[in-house]
């Protein structure tokens, strides 16, 4: 056992409560950074020509209204929105609370992947796919986007983690994602044959793709029936709710269905 197992047992086993306020606190900054990329990404991907440049990093985060830099403890993750009560410290306009969310959400999940996957590097896996997952979740939600920016570095991440710690093999894994970007794109094209409209978007062909690289060929297809079946009853819901058809992302089925895929899988509680 290396020293790195060694270290995260013995927080785990014998400092369970270090080990998760650890997480949340690691979560919590990793959320902060999430929220960024939900926020600027889609207005980096529509960028119009003499528009100012924006990047992950650039413009510094400021207050959208009087574009107020914020000062460094005006940037402590979940801490300095409580403390300034979700309003700008020059202004009083409101901070969107879905960046506190975001924070929140993050720092819980991954707090929770630290009490159940049964190694360090299990765990680091959760957390990068947790992190990809919820972004493109977010993303897709509010503006029908899945970023190839996200998608296809997800894929090879999955195939790069599953070939180092061989928790899948790497031809489960190649033919996972192969078969997750075909399956959708045969039941796109099938769809508008029959109709003359697009089902799908290309976005959840390459997110099933990379879903295929993590988990293999064989969770396909439980997870195309857990999104499936849990897109058409809450895409019902709001069709019956709102009285007329409308459009709705797959993207965030697709990616809660692969978190709790992995979950089963890799936690030390079905192992």
């Amino acid at each position: 056992m290396s020293s790195t197992e060694q270290l995260f047992f013995l927080l785990r086993e014998e400092h369970l409560w270090l080990f998760c306020l650890l997480s949340v606190v690691l979560g919590a900054i990793v959320g902060s950074f999430l929220g960024v990329v939900i926020e600027r990404l889609p207005l980096m991907l529509n960028h119009q020509q003499g528009e100012p440049e924006l990047s992950l990093a650039l413009p510094r985060s400021h207050c959208s209204q009087c574009q107020h830099v914020l000062y460094w403890w005006e940037n402590i993750p979940i801490v300095s929105w409580l403390a300034l009560r979700g309003r700008c410290s020059q202004c009083n306009s409101a901070i969107p609370v879905q960046l506190l969310w975001v924070e929140v959400t993050t720092a819980l999940l991954f707090c929770l992947m630290a009490i159940l996957m049964p190694s360090p590097e299990r765990l680091l896996s959760a957390w990068i796919l947790i992190s990809f997952l919820l972004v493109l979740s977010l993303i897709d939600w509010w503006h029908m986007l899945l970023p190839d920016a996200l998608t296809q570095p997800l894929l090879w991440l999955g195939l790069l983690i599953n070939a180092c710690s061989g928790a899948i093999k790497l031809s489960d894994a190649v033919y996972g994602a192969v078969a997750g970007y075909l399956c959708l794109w045969l039941l796109y094209w099938l769809f508008r044959g029959l109709t003359g409209k697009e089902g799908l978007g290309y976005g959840d062909f390459k997110l099933l793709a990379a879903l295929g690289a993590w988990l293999g060929w064989q969770a396909l297809p439980f997870l195309c029936l857990i999104a499936g079946l849990s897109g058409m009853v809450i895409g019902g819901w709001k069709i019956w709710r709102s009285g007329k058809q409308m459009p709705f992302p797959f993207g965030p089925y697709l990616s809660i269905s692969g978190a709790i895929l992995f979950i089963f899988y890799n936690s030390h509680i079905y192992l």
